[in-house]
């Protein structure tokens, strides 16, 4: 279901050309780069890029004369199907190469650089902190290094019943990572509320919001079977916890199969 913009830049950058999950992700990548407002000649530095899902987009909006620095703190061994070194090698021997530096194995907390950035985005990556401290820090520092931040996340304020399967998924994994330690990306859950007044108490001003359609996405059916698959984890939790759990479990799986993913919201600082 690529739209005439993702067809465009696969056809630009020779990227993605047999990968149909990937062309659905860029599609939605390339909408939230657009809302971002990135613009030509721009210096991005995008914080937990991943396997570079939203890198690819924002290159693309920089053009020749801007470039994007992406570090995350993850190994480049580390993310299945493709490891982060897997998906990222192919784009870096593309004709967006040129304009993007990959760091991984790179704490922000540790990131020198003396240079200011015309934008800082944070793009589904801020469900990987353990904390809210842990955000706020990162937005303090970056407060050093530009005036304007893009943050994009999902939208926990569903509008729609098909997205509440994703809701709980969510939602799960959240309570799993409270109770067992694991990498997965889903360790705690901010909402545009909490993200607001963390980016308002690091000293930014709030410019844009707006939600981006993101229905279409395979991210909740993904984060639903992956709940599903370490249900049987919850037995070592309270019983209190274990009926709060099973009650979730019930409502996420509660579905016709018609599932949507969460939409992504977006907050831009001035």
């Amino acid at each position: 279901m690529s739209n005439g913009k993702t067809a465009a830049f696969i056809e630009t950058y020779q990227l993605f050309e047999d990968d149909f999950i990937q062309q659905i992700q860029l599609q939605h990548r390339l909408d939230l780069v657009e809302a971002f407002g990135i613009q030509k000649g721009m210096r991005v530095l995008e914080i937990g890029c991943g396997q570079g899902d939203t890198t690819a987009a924002l290159a693309d909006a920089v053009g020749e004369n801007g470039y994007v620095v992406a570090i995350d703190i993850a190994s480049p061994d580390y993310g299945a199907p493709l490891t982060l070194r897997q998906a990222t090698e192919r784009m870096k021997n593309s004709l967006l190469g040129k304009r993007i530096r990959f760091q991984f194995d790179m704490d922000f907390k540790e990131f020198e650089s003396n240079e200011r950035f015309d934008a800082a985005v944070l793009s589904h990556c801020s469900w990987y902190f353990k904390r809210s401290k842990d955000l706020l820090q990162y937005f303090q520092k970056l407060r050093t290094m530009t005036e304007r931040i893009c943050f994009a996340e999902w939208d926990l304020d569903f509008t729609s019943m098909q997205q509440r399967s994703h809701f709980y998924a969510a939602s799960i994994l959240a309570f799993y990572s409270n109770f067992v330690h694991n990498d997965g990306n889903i360790q705690n859950l901010f909402d545009k509320k909490q993200v607001q007044r963390l980016l308002e108490e690091a000293g930014f001003e709030i410019g844009k919001q707006l939600t981006v359609n993101a229905k279409y996405l395979q991210d909740g059916q993904w984060e639903k079977s992956y709940a599903n698959s370490i249900r049987h984890e919850f037995s070592r939790v309270s019983e209190m916890m274990q009926t709060l759990i099973n009650s979730y479990y019930e409502l996420m799986n509660s579905s016709d199969g018609d599932e949507q993913s969460l939409d992504s919201f977006i907050i831009c600082t001035k």
